[in-house]
Formats: C-alpha cells, sequence, structure tokens
C-alpha cells in the first residue's frame, strides 16, 4: 500500500476548484455563524493554563474578524501572524484599532498582524471554519503541524456530518444532486491529526438548530454563509420553476419550531491538540529540522 502524501485520499464530493475559488471569493465582512462558532472556540481558551506567546490566525477573514480581535484581547501580549489566500485584504481587515484620546500626542495606530512566512513557527495556530472546505485536509494537517513550535497547539473548528441533513434528505427525495460536499466525522479528525503528527487530539461537537421566517429568508441565508461545493452538483443557474419547487418542498417538509418556524440542523465540530517532541525514526539515512533536534535535546535534558 502506498502511504505516501499523493497516495491520500480527498474529500468525496468535494470539487476542488470550486473550494479553491470560494476560498479566495473577495469578501468584506465574516458569515456571522462563523463569527459565532469562533466566539465559543475562543471560550475553549481558558482551558490552556500556560497562554501561547504566540500565534496565527488562519484565514481570518473567513474565520471571524470580531473573533479576531476578542483572541487578540484575551492574548494581549502574544504576537500574531496571518496566513491567507488573500493577503493584503486580510491584514487590513485584521488590523488593530487605533487607540482612542482626546490628545493628538496619544494617538497610537493599530499594530498589523505579521503576514505567516513558511518558516514562521508559533504556540498556537487557529482555524476556524475553513478545514471542512480543504478537498485533501491530512496536507493542510501537516502544514499547519509544522507551523506549530514543540509543545505548541492547534485549535480548529469545521462543519461535521449532520450539518444541513434536513436540505440534505428533500434533495434525495426529488433525486436533485446533494446539495453540499460530505462532511467528515470527529472520529475521523482525530486519526488524522494524528497520523499528521500531533498528539493527544480532543474533539468536541454540538449541533446549532438555525430557524428562518420563510424558505426565501433561509436560502438568502444560505448563499451568504457558503456555496454548494459537491463535485456533482447542478450546472449554471436553475429556472425560476425550480426555486419555486423548491421553496415548496422547503416550507412543507423541513421540521418546524413550536411557532412554526422552518429548522435546520447545523453541526460544529471543535478540536484541538498539541505538537509533541519529535521523535527521530532510526534508518540509514534520518533527516531531522534544527528546530525539532534542539527540542529532543531539551527533552533529554529534563
Amino acid at each position: 500500500m502506498n502511504n505516501t502524501p499523493e497516495a491520500e485520499t480527498p474529500v468525496p464530493g468535494l470539487d476542488p476548484v470550486a473550494a479553491q475559488r470560494w476560498l479566495r471569493h473577495p469578501r468584506h465582512q465574516s458569515p456571522w455563524l462563523h463569527e459565532e462558532v469562533a466566539s465559543r472556540m475562543a471560550e475553549r481558551l481558558q482551558w490552556f493554563r500556560d497562554k501561547p506567546a504566540s500565534w496565527l490566525h488562519w484565514e481570518p477573514v473567513l474565520g471571524g474578524l470580531q473573533s479576531h480581535q476578542r483572541v487578540r484581547s484575551l492574548l494581549p501580549q502574544a504576537r500574531c501572524h496571518v496566513a491567507a489566500q488573500q493577503m493584503p485584504q486580510a491584514l487590513l481587515a485584521t488590523r488593530e484599532p487605533p487607540s482612542a484620546s482626546w490628545n493628538p500626542l496619544n494617538w497610537v495606530r493599530g499594530k498589523t498582524p505579521a503576514p505567516a512566512q513558511d518558516e514562521t513557527r508559533v504556540a498556537m495556530l487557529w482555524a476556524n471554519m475553513a478545514l471542512h472546505l480543504e478537498p485533501r485536509p491530512q496536507a493542510l494537517l501537516r502544514r499547519w503541524h509544522a507551523h506549530i513550535e514543540t509543545n505548541g497547539f492547534l485549535m480548529f473548528s469545521c462543519l461535521g456530518p449532520d450539518t444541513l441533513r434536513e436540505l440534505r434528505s428533500i434533495y434525495q427525495r426529488a433525486g436533485w444532486p446533494g446539495p453540499t460536499h460530505a462532511f467528515t466525522d470527529m472520529h475521523d479528525w482525530g486519526d488524522m491529526l494524528v497520523h499528521s503528527g500531533f498528539a493527544e487530539p480532543v474533539m468536541d461537537m454540538e449541533r446549532i438548530t438555525l430557524s428562518y421566517s420563510a424558505a426565501p429568508p433561509l436560502l438568502k441565508d444560505l448563499r451568504e454563509l457558503g456555496r454548494n461545493l459537491h463535485a456533482d452538483r447542478f450546472e449554471g443557474w436553475r429556472s425560476r420553476a425550480w426555486h419555486a419547487r423548491l421553496c415548496e418542498a422547503l416550507e412543507s417538509e423541513l421540521p418546524r419550531s413550536d411557532d412554526g418556524r422552518l429548522q435546520l440542523t447545523v453541526e460544529v465540530i471543535y478540536g484541538h491538540a498539541f505538537k509533541p517532541v519529535a521523535r527521530a525514526q532510526l534508518g540509514s539515512n534520518t533527516s531531522v529540522s534544527v528546530d525539532d533536534m534542539r527540542a529532543m535535546l531539551r527533552a533529554g535534558r529534563r
């Protein structure tokens, strides 16, 4: 069996071209759901006794600009880095607001995070609602692993397999292609983290119920939150007749709350894992980075 990165199976049904196009889509604000998830993820920072001295925000505009400032306020002394497809936009959007003062002599221009380079190493990598958009997630996990210092940690969130399950059922009964690609289970994420070099992965999951007054605002919200990245999705625009049929199906087949509002499920997966001290594999030709060698020597002295 070939265990090289090239042999890794991509996410079933996820169109890599469409996923890349969506990541590069220009956006001036973060999706509200991503902000909500990021705020819940930020609460988990209190679990860590030692606060990270540096951190890297992966795709901050997609992940949440309000939460970016919140994490910076929780880690005021930590060096901040940013990694993004649209780096100029991300750096501008994540700049700290200038300090307010009646005296112009006390005005201080807001600090801008540093753009992440290949050699950037941080104590924490923060990635909110990005992993489910990656066609080859194990390769991305290895990139994250390389950016994290020894004994540093990863914090991430993503969509889980129960997301939009009610909508998928409607599409299936109608004989339409799926409204979204398949999302990965949290247990599989835990396995991939270990295979990518992380240790002590902790996975958590919650289901959020979204409610809407009618089908049109529901569809509008879904369009703002994301795109259908399924490889077998409909090609081109749908007709008005199809749109009317979809709205009718949503109104008649979606579950409703006690007050009659349409309901959709979103499953959110949270995870964190540590980067342990590297263990050199003995062989005829072994390669170890200088940083990993230093970490192994420090661990040996202890």
